[in-house]
């Protein structure tokens, strides 16, 4: 997991994040807690993206280092700074998994109704259930 600085801003009625490293990546929410959240998720969709059409990762600046940039220090005048974390995407392993046929059926049910495939539905499960474990243990 890498990280890089988000801000978070205070927009009229709702919230926004930028990311100073990463020109164009954006998110919001109604009130902070939903802007937060959706930061990293939104991080490393927008870095999945750059990987798959083979740009260049840049490599995250201080806090020092943004604030004497000149086209961040408004930003980092007006928002807060906060960490953000994202994943770099690897290579697909294959893996070899026993489960409950019944349980496997549900899955293949519930990925087919959001047009997942099995394995994504179950990475995609993985990550959120690392995410509440990571969270209870240092949140």
């Amino acid at each position: 997991m890498q990280t890089t600085y988000g801000i978070l801003h205070h927009e009229n009625q709702s919230f926004g994040v930028s990311f100073p490293d990463f020109p164009g990546c954006v998110t919001g929410g109604a009130t902070e807690e939903e802007a937060l959240r959706k930061a990293d998720e939104v991080l490393t969709f927008h870095v999945a993206g750059m990987v798959e059409d083979g740009e260049a990762l840049p490599i995250s600046r201080t806090l020092e280092e943004l604030r004497l940039d000149p086209d961040v220090q408004e930003a980092l005048a007006e928002g807060t700074v906060f960490v953000a974390r994202y994943d770099v995407p690897r290579k697909a392993v294959r893996i070899n998994i026993s489960m409950d046929e019944g349980l496997v059926e549900a899955v293949d049910r519930a990925a087919g109704r959001i047009n997942q495939s099995r394995s994504a539905f179950l990475a995609d499960a993985a990550r959120r259930r690392l995410e509440e474990l990571i969270f209870v243990k240092t949140g």
